[in-house]
């Protein structure tokens, strides 16, 4: 609820009030075309806004609100595309007028007339359908937030730590590589949805992630309605179920009692990464948000406060209204200077266990599709059926999508025909060749009749009135082709397909498994088929056995702990000697050699040189002591005459050598 003054809410609630609604156009070029009551056409003016479907409650939600007005004015129409048009409320307050705003729009259509503009226009929730082409791997919500507000041009109306208080608002949220996010629009309806919430574009043209509130904020008397409605039951949730696209497993989160309704999220790709302990956490938050709803459904026009928002909880008094009940607002319509009529969607508790089973079915047939995968499923009868004047239903499938698609449906079918016998009267004539006398007499006779059968298809309910396919036939068997293009199936919906017919003027029988069909299309899941085994249970209380004596057995129980100790064998010996093995002698031959390194000393000056004569053997060749000699008695190292070190000492042409062993 917009925040207002006391004095405010206790004026709206009066049987009679002051107030006027003004706003600006501000065109492309930047002009300003203010406008009042006087340049608004009477009864023309609404603000629509919703944040659920017509059905139930929803998360996840990324309505955009629409305000359709018509305006004396000669502004030129094609200055008007995408221009932008603030409208409030003023209700006069003591002296001065209260404002409360009502949102920026901007026009998405206008038509001219002789004297009046009609314009529609939509907030900034448009701007989000734009192509998604990020791939964020994992963030935070706030983190999602900002970079779709960055790229999208909005502003976030909530900080990161309003962000963060919101149910799993602090939790790191990744998004699975195969998903159905297209837009950023979609994007969001998926992170509202982790979050328990549903997004709206605020009355200041922000982006605001918002929750349904608990407590009521306003209360609403008979006097104050016009007309109202209000639902026998209270719509609340124990479950919610989940479909883990990873595993192809649906997962099932419950309170106790589980006795309401269960809250299908389907396969949300923000909630398939992480531990399943994490996951786990994630889920149980979120069922923790959904059981806080109990909200009377209801539709009531009523005098209107502009200051109401979606999420809002109202109390309604007087009349067929019970005012211990809460109702949220899941839809607001405002007329400008008329009535505001506000509604609250939900399903009826009563018919939990018919829809949770549906929503669990939906969501294993789930896993039964493989994506972008050809699919074809067979049905035949396992009974026989007569046909008569009387609708009969031959076939009951069950089927699913994963996406929105399209789908085929065939069948064959043999039918043996009785048709009734029809009577024939005809007159027969002959000439009698003697008196030349023409006799006429009567032939009456029965001839085979012509039966007509009538086949009638029936999609999620609903008969298909427009196509009745029909044949005429004689007694005898005959094959019934049928087909019926199954257009637009919507995803994550469990859809029934019935086929019904109807034979006049005679009977038809289809004996056992001669109605053969199928289902063709991509990426589509069946119910398993059964397996002729019927499965039943039933509880009762504990009982106790009277005249039965039974002796009394009594035994003692014990326990201990036994620790293992380690231990090793050993044993000590004196030392033994080893006979009687032959050895035999051993040889081996031991090759050395002495590598060869050769070195040329130019010698020409050797007069000149000086030489140490323990290493040269003869002063003419430069020739080096290779034999040593060397006996039993002594060791002697054997050099192998390798140059560790030469050095030249050129001024005086002296050379020496330094040898280590």
């Amino acid at each position: 609820m917009y925040p207002v003054s006391d004095e405010y809410k206790r004026i709206i609630a009066e049987p009679s009030r002051s107030y006027y609604w003004a706003g600006v156009l501000t065109t492309n070029d930047g002009k300003d075309y203010p406008f009042d009551g006087d340049k608004i056409l009477k009864g023309s003016g609404y603000i629509s806004s919703q944040c659920s479907g017509s059905n139930e409650i929803e998360l996840g939600s990324v309505y955009a609100s629409e305000l359709g007005i018509t305006l004396f004015s000669n502004i030129d129409r094609y200055t008007l595309d995408g221009a932008k048009i603030t409208l409030s409320f003023f209700l006069k307050v003591g002296d001065s007028y209260e404002e409360v705003p009502m949102g920026e729009f901007f026009v998405a259509e206008a038509n001219r007339h002789i004297k009046t503009l009609e314009i529609k226009a939509y907030d900034a929730m448009l701007r989000l359908d734009k192509s998604y082409d990020h791939n964020l791997s994992s963030a935070y919500p706030y983190d999602y937030l900002t970079v779709l507000a960055k790229t999208c041009g909005v502003e976030l109306a909530q900080t990161r730590g309003e962000v963060e208080a919101i149910t799993n608002g602090n939790e790191l949220l990744g998004i699975y590589q195969e998903n159905d996010i297209e837009t950023w629009r979609d994007m969001l309806h998926h992170l509202a949805q982790a979050l328990g919430s549903f997004a709206v574009i605020n009355r200041m043209g922000k982006l605001e992630i918002r929750q349904y509130q608990n407590v009521g904020c306003k209360v609403i008397e008979g006097r104050h309605r016009f007309s109202s409605s209000f639902s026998d039951f209270v719509t609340r949730y124990t479950a919610i179920s989940f479909t883990n696209k990873r595993t192809l497993k649906t997962e099932y989160y419950s309170k106790e009692p589980d006795d309401a309704l269960t809250m299908n999220i389907g396969a949300n790709p923000m909630l398939q990464f992480g531990l399943e302990e994490i996951r786990t956490r994630i889920m149980e938050s979120l069922l923790d948000t959904v059981c806080a709803f109990e909200f009377v459904p209801f539709d009531s026009d009523t005098i209107g406060d502009p200051s109401l928002d979606l999420g809002d909880v109202l109390v309604f008094k007087g009349g067929s209204a019970d005012d211990t009940k809460h109702s949220a607002i899941t839809s607001i319509n405002t007329k400008i200077y008329g009535r505001q009529t506000v509604k609250c969607v939900g399903r009826n508790p009563r018919l939990a266990v018919a829809k949770s089973k549906n929503d669990k079915n939906i969501a294993g047939l789930i896993g039964s599709i493989a994506d972008k995968k050809f699919s074809m499923y067979t049905y035949s009868n396992a009974l026989p059926y007569t046909i008569g004047d009387k609708k009969a239903r031959v076939l009951n499938a069950e089927f699913a999508s994963g996406d929105e698609t399209n789908a085929e449906f065939k069948a064959q079918v043999i039918i043996d025909i009785k048709s009734l016998p029809v009577t024939r009267n005809i007159e027969s004539s002959y000439t009698d060749d003697t008196t030349s006398k023409v006799i006429t007499f009567p032939i009456n006779f029965e001839e085979d009749g012509k039966a007509e059968l009538t086949v009638a298809y029936m999609l999620d309910g609903k008969e298909i009135a427009e196509f009745h396919p029909k044949e005429t036939w004689n007694s005898g068997k005959h094959l019934l082709n049928l087909y019926y293009p199954l257009v637009d199936i919507k995803a994550n919906q469990l859809h029934t397909l019935e086929v019904y017919l109807t034979i006049t003027n005679g009977t038809g029988k289809i004996n056992f498994q001669e109605f053969i069909a199928c289902i063709t299309g991509q990426g589509l899941g069946v119910q398993e088929r059964w397996d002729g085994n019927i499965k039943a249970e039933d509880k009762f209380s504990t009982f106790g056995f009277k005249g039965m004596y039974m002796n009394k057995m009594v035994e003692v129980v014990s326990t201990s702990i036994i620790v293992p100790t380690v231990q090793s064998p050993s044993d000590t010996f004196r030392k033994f000697k080893m006979g009687g093995m032959l050895m035999s002698p051993m040889e081996d031959n031991v090759i050395t050699f002495v590598p060869i390194h050769q070195n040329v000393i130019d010698i020409s000056c050797k007069e000149e040189m000086v030489y140490d004569r323990t290493l040269i053997l003869d002063d003419t060749q430069f020739e080096f002591n290779t034999e040593y000699k060397a006996d039993n008695a002594s060791e002697r190292n054997i050099d192998r005459v390798v140059f560790r070190n030469l050095r030249y000492q050129l001024t005086k042409w002296q050379a020496y050598l330094v040898l280590s062993g």
